[in-house]
């Protein structure tokens, strides 16, 4: 490796371009005398496969737009390592996820209040800021927002076995719903997703590219930051490396303001230990000055698991026979070219339903499983769809009691961190795992599903008792994809927090975490949207504190860069 280069100096320095940093980019260079760096790992989100709706399925497990990150083997799953896909490219994950707008429920927000004693997080105060950019396909209203960056639209698809679930559910007792997104998500419903006229929208679109033609944000892609630089307790910059025809050269950029980590809820941990910031003793153990003890940094991950359950079924077609043969896909491939509609358009689940595990227990006062319902079955992601008409409905529990963690296992940064989720590891979230299996048999045995003679074939009938549903989770559970937690916010003097509730590091200055990591506890649903909220209320905490900063401060010229992706 050559020389280290010094790169200049930025107002703000921001590491990773996903849906946090698409939005920190945006809003913190809408003040014109700020400038800004952006720094992401991965490449430009050009690949025609992220703005496809179906192109998810060549995104994941793509080393052009996913960081290839697998778990260890998981005691809860029978030892099986799984695939976790996270997004290394502009737009971060919301490049490669499911698409689905999701905000959770009110209750969510409401224990963050009341877990880190901060009402400004609670749901009544997070909910404008959802609204403000959301530009929503029904228009503004109570509970939605129009004319902002974040559009949601109604998917451009219906099947006939998505329908027959979808009555199903109402028949088991599910109620309909047009809206996910009121604070309360019980019911059945089609999920909105965040797509344009049936093309994906991103977080790299909806925030980042407006932004490119400002003089004071610079965006810098194939830069994977090394480590944070401290002068003291003070975080005063990074360094990256960049791959050039010239071999791979090193950079240091230094932040005036603040270093801000929206690297998401693996790397913002990673980044904070390689930079001397965690358990001091393990840090000691792989040669790493700590900068500060905080043992809290890559503890509290949290996740949903997905029960994939699958069922074959007569007399109704599903996307498995339409793809069978080559003028199944050549009239799906119309479609899309047509009218941007069809399988193509397809976010990876179209049904979704918000339902209690069960009646009986009083305990259970708001719903804790969420199904992803699709119109298609095939044994693992990656292989092909069986030749067989069935669908395939996904229960994930919401609200797991299991903890798990993200730590790094080496001083090079290259290395990918260990990833622990420790899936069903409490007897609580076994029970809701067995109990989520019987509820979508009794949906799948309702009148309107059949009628379709339903045929279980993952993970079985075999499995009845207590025990062997545990054990069928086990075999069938998989991510969906949610990791958030590992920075968790909190009260100063919370010994589990890392940072405060103004997603300031705790115990140095000059440095924050703003992304899914800082979630107290999973949102009740998809993640992603959550996360853009996190950001933009970040947004206006750090131009806050920059203005207080500033009227008590002699007024000083700040320089402007140039925009360079």
């Amino acid at each position: 490796m050559g020389e280290t280069i010094f790169e200049g100096e930025f107002d703000y320095v921001i590491v990773g371009a996903g849906t946090a940093g698409c939005v920190l980019a945006n809003r913190l260079s809408e003040d014109a005398d700020v400038s800004v760096l952006l720094l992401e790992a991965g490449g430009k989100d050009n690949y025609h496969w992220i703005h496809v709706p179906v192109g998810y399925l060549y995104c994941i497990g793509n080393p052009r737009t996913d960081w290839l990150y697998r778990t260890r083997e998981e005691p809860g799953l029978g030892g099986r390592s799984l695939a976790y896909p996270r997004g290394r490219v502009l737009g971060g994950s919301s490049s490669i996820n499911g698409m689905i707008y999701m905000r959770g429920q009110r209750e969510d927000y409401d224990e963050w209040a009341r877990a880190t004693g901060d009402a400004s997080w609670s749901w009544d105060a997070v909910l404008p800021v959802f609204k403000r950019s959301e530009d929503h396909h029904g228009g503004a209203d109570p509970w939605h927002g129009a004319g902002g960056p974040w559009r949601v639209e109604k998917q451009r698809l219906k099947w006939q076995v998505l329908e027959a679930f979808r009555e199903a559910a109402q028949q088991s007792g599910i109620p309909a719903t047009d809206d996910f997104n009121r604070g309360d998500n019980s019911g059945v419903g089609y999920f909105e997703v965040n797509q344009k006229r049936g093309v994906r929208w991103n977080a790299s679109k909806a925030f980042l590219r407006p932004a490119l033609g400002r003089p004071n944000l610079t965006v810098v892609t194939g830069a994977q930051v090394r480590r944070l630089t401290f002068e003291a307790k003070r975080c005063t910059g990074v360094v990256y490396r960049r791959e050039g025809a010239s071999g791979t050269r090193e950079f240091v950029a230094r932040a005036r303001c603040e270093v801000v980590s929206a690297a998401g809820a693996v790397n913002s941990p990673q980044l904070l230990e390689l930079s001397g910031i965690g358990n001091g003793a393990r840090l000691q153990r792989l040669g790493i000055e700590v900068v500060h003890d905080a043992r809290a940094v890559g503890e509290n991950l949290q996740d949903h698991l997905q029960l994939r359950t699958a069922y074959r079924v007569r007399g109704v077609r599903t996307l498995n026979t339409m793809t069978a043969h080559w003028w199944g896909k050549l009239l799906i491939g119309m479609q899309y070219a047509l009218r941007r509609s069809g399988p193509m358009s397809m976010s990876p689940s179209q049904l979704g339903a918000f339902a209690k595990s069960s009646q009986d227990d009083a305990s259970i006062t708001r719903p804790d499983i969420e199904y992803h319902v699709q119109p298609l079955s095939l044994d693992r992601f990656g292989e092909p769809l069986h030749r067989f008409n069935a669908f395939t409905a996904s229960a994930c529990p919401l609200r797991p009691t299991s903890r798990g963690s993200v730590h790094i296992e080496s001083p090079d940064p290259q290395a990918p961190p260990m990833i622990a989720p420790n899936y069903l590891s409490t007897d609580y979230d076994r029970h809701v795992a067995a109990n989520a299996l019987r509820l979508t048999r009794r949906i799948v045995q309702a009148p309107a599903l059949a009628r379709y003679a339903p045929e279980e074939i993952l993970p079985g009938p075999q499995y009845q008792t207590e025990e062997e549903l545990v054990r069928a989770a086990g075999a069938v559970g998989t991510t969906i994809f949610h990791p958030v937690g590992t920075c968790r916010m909190g009260a100063a003097d919370d010994p589990g927090a890392v940072v405060d509730t103004r997603l300031r590091v705790l115990g140095v200055t000059g440095l924050r975490v703003v992304d899914a990591s800082i979630m107290p506890t999973i949102t009740s649903g998809n993640t992603n949207s959550p996360t853009l909220m996190i950001a933009e209320r970040a947004s206006e905490m750090i131009r806050a504190d920059r203005r207080a900063r500033a009227s008590s401060l002699p007024e000083v010229g700040i320089a402007s860069t140039v925009t360079a992706v």
